[in-house]
């Protein structure tokens, strides 16, 4: 009898939250309908390309029918995996991603709190202005930019570095493999920190002003404020945009690498996602590159899930 009555009760339970369900799914229809456009949107564009990773199991040939690809298993990936230059690859990748994650991370945050000890609203504002326009500004023509300052040929750099009498001739920065990836890191630091600062100006704007004045009573100087008040009330933002940067940590894109880069300085400018272009849709190897992409894709998930179960039991912020 015990059990029959556990049993509807269970029951009841359950239909009680499925008409919750409905009942707060109705209060809130307005709001779905808004946001269904981005839903469809993200499937479309995110969740239906996954079909086309069926290619990095086949041989795949352009212009036949579905079933009428050859299937090769995990062949494409075990031919990735003996290349050599994968792993060339891949240690350039992780090196600038690595070096992109850390310069790209802490200095935004120490420019957003350097401007907000700014007092003066248009000096703050319009230095904020300035930052963050080179964002806008395409890779192509920061490229161009890059290269001309660091030419031979009156480069502002190799000029200033004369005339201060460091060098006694001018450097061929651009033809120094050991010198690109610190090139690439600082040329992605300059075009990005004001933008990536927007952010961290926000959340430094939500700390209520009362904080700083009670640390103002109690003697605390500016810098003493900003490291007990406004790096804690920033935290938050803080672990969660790491988080999100250690997922894309091998996902860099290539358009830097491509711009900046040339045959003598390719064994240190090529990246995964170049890889993939060039030996994979460049020579009409779809399957290949198809594969390249699915291990970037993985490996980004499992750097994702796993930065984010390390800061959850660390710090116990996490974004999921």
């Amino acid at each position: 009898m015990e059990a029959v009555t556990s049993t509807q009760q269970t029951i009841r339970t359950r239909k009680e939250r499925i008409r919750r369900f409905f009942r707060k799914a109705l209060q809130n229809r307005w709001l779905y309908a808004m946001s269904l456009p981005f839903v469809v949107w993200v499937f479309i564009f995110s969740y239906l390309p996954l079909w086309g990773w069926t290619m990095a199991f086949q041989r795949y040939r352009p212009g036949r029918p579905f079933w009428e690809q050859e299937w090769v298993g995990l062949d494409h990936f075990r031919t990735l995996f003996q290349d050599e230059l994968f792993y060339q690859v891949l240690r350039n990748t992780l090196v600038m991603s690595l070096m992109g994650l850390v310069a790209g991370f802490v200095v935004p945050i120490f420019f957003a709190l350097m401007l907000n000890e700014v007092r003066q609203m248009f000096y703050k504002r319009f230095v904020q202005t300035v930052s963050y326009l080179p964002h806008f500004v395409s890779w192509v023509v920061v490229a161009g930019i890059v290269t001309k300052m660091l030419s031979t040929d009156n480069g502002a750099v190799n000029d200033l570095l004369m005339w201060l009498g460091i060098i006694d001739e001018p450097i061929q920065f651009m033809a120094k493999g050991k010198l690109f990836w610190i090139i690439v890191t600082l040329a992605d630091v300059w075009k990005e920190t004001g933008w990536n600062a927007i952010i961290y100006l926000a959340a430094i704007a939500g700390i209520g002003p009362e904080l700083y004045e009670a640390a103002r009573v109690d003697g605390a100087n500016r810098i003493q404020q900003m490291w007990h008040i406004t790096l804690p009330g920033i935290r938050t933002t803080i672990i969660i945009l790491l988080i999100m940067s250690i997922g894309h940590l091998i996902s860099i894109g290539f358009e830097k690498q491509f711009l900046l880069g040339n045959n003598l300085v390719r064994e240190y400018s090529q990246v995964l996602d170049l890889y993939a272009l060039n030996y994979g849709l460049g020579m009409g190897r779809f399957s290949f590159g198809t594969a390249i992409n699915i291990f970037n894709s993985v490996v980004s998930v499992i750097l994702l899930f796993t930065a984010n179960g390390i800061f959850k039991r660390v710090t116990k912020e996490s974004i999921m």
